[in-house]
């Protein structure tokens, strides 16, 4: 492969200004700035990471250390008072019997407060098993029914479904979906309803009573507010009511928000960005695609956030009372069972709604980051 060149001329003048001998050199030709192969990744300051990653796991640490520190103080809190409790009702005798079962570890006498962190690791792998088993139960079911439910769709009656005690990460994915479903409820109400508003301040004005209104209403008012309503219009016994009413009650306690911010980034969009569509003469759909909701993204992803947010708090209460088998619902089993593990289990159910929670506001940051013209750090 040959090298490509270019030849410099270099002169050298003389003593009575002409030139007297001429160098000519070979020097490599300019090829145009080279790009490193990874060019196209993001570039990473290794000494600032491994500082923020080494300050995340201190602080990760000292969360454990007075985790467990502060659950042996109670736990140390409770046994005393069954011993105490045990010397006054039943003597002596008895306090040294439930002293020797409580350093034995057996779960009948052990005091019930909060868990250690190693008591909650031990009951999310108790989870893990469980739902292993109830899938494989299913799985069994599935097949030993296949037949029969072949038989009943070819004669169009229903099939026959498992019913069956729903595992733990059964009711993760029943959640999930609840507000999701919410969710796109909120954002199809609330959208359309804050760019409607906010282009008119007349209808902005008409409709603030309303928001005003509605906007604080406990979740459990909506869901007895839906309930009436589900329960008289939808009258089919195979639709799952319980589904229905809690994600239209999701929706309509989490789009406030939404709604607010939309009518308020509509609202607030640049004269000059209305003057340029007027002169290019668009018209009313090509003015609020092209020119309003690009300029009101920011505030719309706002909203959004903050109505994923309310959606994924109201969910658990909102479950609770409607029966629907999400975790709302397994965490009020879990606290009326009153089982040695059942606090170890709330802890983990508290733990899973935290950082589903976190993981449905960092989407939020990427697809705001993906559809919107300002690429500010959003945090």
């Amino acid at each position: 492969m040959k090298e490509s060149s270019i030849l410099a001329i270099k002169e050298h003048p003389s003593a009575n200004g002409r030139t007297a001998s001429v160098d000519v050199e070979k020097k490599p030709a300019k090829t145009g700035n080279k790009k490193p192969f990874f060019h196209f990744l993001p570039k990473v300051n290794v000494r600032q990471m491994g500082k923020k990653t080494l300050i995340s796991m201190l602080s990760i640490m000292a969360f454990l250390v007075f985790w467990h520190l502060g659950a042996r103080w109670l736990y140390d809190i409770e046994a005393t008072e069954k011993v105490e409790k045990a010397l006054e009702e039943q003597g002596e005798a008895a306090a040294r019997e439930m002293i020797d079962c409580i350093s034995s570890g057996e779960i009948s006498c052990q005091p019930n407060t909060l868990p250690s962190p190693t008591q909650v690791l031990a009951a999310a792998q108790t989870l893990l098993r469980d739902h292993r088993a109830i899938s494989a139960k299913k799985a069994e079911f599935k097949a030993k029914v296949a037949e029969t439910n072949a038989e009943r769709k070819a004669q169009g009656l229903s099939l026959i479904k498992y019913t069956g005690r729903p595992s733990f990460l059964d009711q993760i994915f029943t959640s999930i979906k609840t507000v999701l479903a919410g969710f796109l409820l909120a954002m199809f109400i609330a959208i359309p309803i804050g760019i409607i508003t906010g282009l008119n301040q007349n209808l902005r004005q008409a409709f603030n009573w309303l928001i005003q209104i509605f906007k604080p209403v406990s979740p459990v008012v909506w869901l007895l507010l839906v309930f009436m309503i589900v329960k008289t219009v939808i009258r089919d016994p195979e639709m799952d009511k319980s589904f229905i009413i809690s994600f239209i009650s999701v929706g309509l306690c989490a789009m406030w928000a939404t709604l607010v911010n939309t009518s308020v980034g509509v609202s607030s969009v640049q004269k000059d960005y209305i003057n340029v569509a007027k002169v290019l003469q668009l018209n009313v759909g090509k003015k609020i695609f092209k020119v309003i909701i690009p300029s009101s993204i920011p505030l719309i992803f706002t909203g959004l956030r903050i109505t994923v947010s309310v959606a994924w708090m109201v969910l658990i209460a909102i479950e609770l009372l409607a029966q629907s088998p999400g975790l709302g619902s397994f965490v009020w089993e879990e606290f009326q069972n009153g089982a040695n593990d059942s606090n170890a289990k709330i802890i983990v159910a508290m733990f899973v709604i935290g950082i589903i929670g976190f993981l449905l506001d960092r989407i939020m940051i990427f697809v705001q980051h993906s559809v919107s013209f300002e690429k500010a750090k959003v945090s």
